[in-house]
Order: structure tokens, then C-alpha cells, then sequence
């Protein structure tokens, strides 16, 4: 069996420069080099609903603005399936029966659950370190990593791309494919995580410094944000505090134009936007030796950044001129990925012996049995 990508975004608002320097770059440039067999791209609703239940409008306004992201930023439907988790209701089934591979107090020592949970506000009036107790947690939320085994494993994904926050969630979904095969017989396949290849790319903090870029927080630059909406919120980002006149030494370690930088320039916009300069390896220098303003370092962080939505904003254009086209093309995604995952399914039945109709020797054996039974 080839290469298999499964990778997807929760549909609760538009994508971001986190999302884009995080996986959906790497996607793209992973669907181009033609080393994988097949890329599934998943709209991840039902994950979406797990903590937006009383707001499923929030969702379902979201998928079209998630699809046209995809879209816009170059994943192409001839090379990759992109498909809405909830319209394969087998991922469904198979999270049940991962259920009862994975105990509770699993679930709670995966740091990224915290993490969330803490991020929610879900962890409010209860005691520390009791996460059975936490009011206002969702079951459905507090399992996803399940959901998410489910996902990946529906399409025997050999590949994760995603971010370091990710790790402790494929991790989990390795330990359940290591006890379903077990238990069961070697059915599904282990999946590896695909981190970015650029450290400034782990996790790309917001504007403000003080988190990774994220929509609650709001501090994000998004995907279709204009060339002044993007000016705007670079020339507001957070830089180093005790740079207060340009003469001044300042820090690039923590300054987040410069890991923005870090996560976007290449040697060549140097020549069109900053000829003084060789390399961001020389810039960094001048500002950590004093004289060097934020003000032009952000100008240089704009022109690059515009330069790399430039494209993405036009083919987001055309595509919001075509929404049908766009809805059909997740329609089509869905159906083929239904079509993926329910041959994993009854794989997963028949080794769970619980494929009783399509089980001949089954029925045929205990049909002799209560025949002989009879005489």
C-alpha cells in the first residue's frame, strides 16, 4: 500500500497564518510531489460541534469559508479528496468501537485535551487535576482524540501533517491502533505525525506574542484578510519591549515579526524590498546592534506576507464568484471518502466477528448445529 495523507481543519471560522505555516503550505507542496497515493483533506464539522452544539449556524457558516481557504491556498480536488467529516457516517461507528480501547483516565493525561479544555473554559468550579469532575466538559469533546483515531484510521493514513501540539493526539491514535490490532488481528495502519520542516512554523504565535495564533484569542492574521488589513495588524504586532528608540540593541529571540520572518522570508525578497540587506541572518544583526527601527522590519514583514496572499487572495475571488462549483466538489470528496472509509469499516466488523450477514460460515455452521440439535 502507498503513501495515505489524512489531515483536516475544524470548520469554526476562516484559516489563518498559523493554519497556512502550520500544515496547509505543507499540504499543498506534499500534493504536488506526487510520493503520496491518496490526500484526504477533512472539513472537521462534527468535531466542530463537539464545543459549538447550541451553535451549529457558526458551523455550517464555516464550511464554505474553510473550503474556499483550501481552494484558494492551491489544493487541487483532481489531486486531493476534500470531503465534510459528518457526511461519512462511518467515522461515527468506528470512534464507538474505539471507545472501549481507551479508559477515562487515558483520555486525561493527553496534554492537548487539557490544553483545550483549559482554552474553553471548560475547566472552571472543579477541582485541580479532576477532569471526570470539570463542569460543563462536553463527553463528545473530552473524546475526540477517539474521533479523531477514527478519522485518521478510516483511511489508513500512513501521514499526519500537523503542528508539535499535535503529537500527543496521534500518539493516541497509534496506541489504539497497537491495541484494536491486538486484540483483534492486524487490521488498521499506524499513522506518523508530519511536523513543519521550518521550526518558526511549530507554532506560529499571534500578533499580540503572548499565544499561538488562534480565532478565540483574536490575534490572527487570516488568509483573505486584505493588504490593509494585513498592514494594519503587522504595524500593531507585538516586537521587543525594551526597543524603545531605534539606537537601542534589541531582541529578536521572542519578537514575533522577526519569528514571523523566520516562517516567511525568503533570501529573495531581500532584493525586491530591502536591497541593504543580504539575508534575515544580517538584518537580525543590525537590530540586535542597535539602529535598526521596528517600523522598517515591519514593512519588510508586510511586503512579504501581501506578496505570499497575493495569490491566494485572487484564487479566493474566483472561487467566491462559484460556490456551487465549490459545494460540489465537497460533495463529490464525500462520497469518495464515504466510499474509503466503509471498506475500512467492514474490515473492522469482520475482525471484530461482528459482520453477522455477510459471515456464510458463521450462519451455515450453527444452521448444522441446531439442525443436529433437532434429530
Amino acid at each position: 500500500m502507498g503513501k495515505i495523507i489524512l489531515t483536516g481543519d475544524r470548520p469554526t471560522g476562516r484559516l489563518h497564518l498559523g493554519h497556512y505555516v502550520g500544515s496547509l503550505r505543507r499540504r499543498v507542496e506534499l500534493q504536488n510531489s506526487g510520493e503520496f497515493e491518496r490526500i484526504f483533506i477533512m472539513i472537521a464539522d462534527a468535531q466542530a460541534l463537539t464545543d459549538n452544539a447550541d451553535n451549529p449556524e457558526k458551523v455550517r457558516q464555516n464550511i464554505v469559508e474553510v473550503a474556499l481557504d483550501y481552494l484558494s491556498a492551491g489544493l487541487d480536488p483532481a489531486r486531493s479528496t476534500l470531503f465534510i467529516q459528518s457526511q461519512v457516517p462511518e467515522l461515527c461507528e468506528l470512534a464507538f468501537y474505539y471507545m472501549n480501547l481507551v479508559t477515562v483516565q487515558r483520555l486525561q493525561r493527553n496534554p492537548t485535551v487539557k490544553a483545550e479544555i483549559t482554552l474553553r473554559g471548560f475547566a472552571e468550579g472543579a477541582a485541580e487535576g479532576d477532569t471526570t469532575q470539570r463542569q460543563g466538559i462536553p463527553v463528545g469533546f473530552f473524546t475526540y482524540p477517539i474521533s479523531q483515531a477514527s478519522d485518521i484510521t478510516a483511511f489508513k493514513a500512513t501521514t499526519v501533517p500537523a503542528g508539535e501540539d499535535q503529537e500527543p493526539m496521534i500518539e493516541q491514535t497509534r496506541e489504539i491502533v497497537h491495541k484494536f490490532n491486538s486484540v483483534y488481528g492486524q487490521t488498521l495502519v499506524e499513522p506518523e505525525i508530519l511536523l513543519p520542516d521550518n521550526a518558526a512554523c511549530m507554532r506560529l504565535p499571534g500578533t499580540d506574542g503572548k499565544a499561538k495564533m488562534s480565532k478565540s484569542l483574536g490575534n490572527c492574521i487570516y488568509l483573505s484578510d486584505t493588504a490593509e488589513e494585513v498592514r494594519k495588524k503587522v504595524m500593531g504586532m507585538y516586537t521587543d519591549p525594551d526597543h524603545l528608540r531605534v539606537e537601542d540593541p534589541g531582541k529578536v529571540e521572542g519578537n514575533t515579526v522577526f519569528t514571523y520572518l523566520d516562517a516567511f522570508c525568503l533570501p529573495e525578497h531581500f532584493g525586491r524590498y530591502l536591497p541593504e540587506y543580504a539575508s534575515l541572518d544580517e538584518l537580525k544583526a543590525h537590530y540586535r546592534r542597535g539602529g535598526l527601527g521596528d517600523v522598517k522590519v515591519k514593512r519588510l514583514l508586510i511586503a512579504v506576507l501581501n506578496e505570499t496572499l497575493d495569490p491566494i487572495r485572487a484564487r479566493r475571488r474566483e472561487y467566491e464568484n462559484r460556490i456551487g462549483e465549490v459545494y460540489e466538489i465537497l460533495r463529490a470528496g464525500s462520497e469518495k471518502a464515504r466510499a474509503t472509509a466503509a471498506e475500512t469499516l467492514r474490515e473492522v466488523r469482520r475482525a471484530m466477528k461482528i459482520d453477522y450477514f455477510d459471515d456464510r460460515e458463521l450462519i451455515e455452521e450453527q444452521a448444522r448445529h441446531y439442525a443436529a440439535k433437532g434429530e
